[in-house]
């Protein structure tokens, strides 16, 4: 399953056969990752139009983490002795 597969799985179960009020969703905004809840990352999203899957960091119910993507570090090499 592709990972835009198992995150559509998983936004498919939280908003039809659960509470959508128990996921939170993290996601990049420029530098930054932004934690939500569910039902308002839909309504800041607009339904998934404005907030791509591929920003999309992490999806959690309660705890328990359900979706992660890995994110590359852009951290520079120190080259001082």
């Amino acid at each position: 399953m592709t990972r835009k597969g198992m995150l559509e799985e998983v936004f498919s179960k939280a908003l039809y056969a659960d509470n959508p009020d128990l996921y939170s969703v993290s996601y990049r905004d420029f530098d930054s990752i932004i934690e939500v809840p569910l039902p308002e990352f839909i309504r800041v999203s607009e339904n998934f139009e404005l907030i791509p899957s591929n920003r999309i960091f992490e999806v959690k119910k309660g705890q328990m983490v359900l979706y992660h993507k890995y994110l590359p570090t852009t951290t520079s090499l120190d080259k001082s002795d």
